[in-house]
């Protein structure tokens, strides 16, 4: 990822300060995330965003694969900007035929 421009979802910014919250993280480790997340363009919500969420959660829920409604937002936002999706959690992501998911080795979507 050396030379591009990072981006995180709105909805991965709250996820990361709940993670702080639940852990009862101190001032420091607090001062640490807020440092990683200078790093990152946040991508926020707009409408375009809200579409492609909607219309992911009815599919997923069509097929039989519902998807966790932070997934679907996250998944929205690199759909939105056409932008791959980098994550630890591809099969979160299986059958998205909109996205490109980047793992531990590049694979597009199964």
């Amino acid at each position: 990822m050396q030379g591009k421009l990072l981006a995180i979802a709105f909805i991965t910014v709250g996820e990361m300060y709940f993670g702080a919250e639940n852990k009862n993280w101190g001032e420091k480790r607090r001062k640490g995330l807020e440092t990683i997340l200078r790093n990152f363009v946040v991508i926020p919500y707009d409408h375009e965003i809200a579409r492609y969420y909607g219309k992911l959660m009815a599919e997923r829920k069509r097929n039989g694969r519902p998807i966790a409604p932070n997934d679907a937002w996250i998944a929205a936002c690199a759909i939105r900007y056409s932008v791959p999706l980098v994550t630890h959690n591809a099969k979160d992501f299986a059958g998205i035929t909109a996205l490109e998911i980047i793992t531990e080795t590049k694979e597009s979507n199964p």
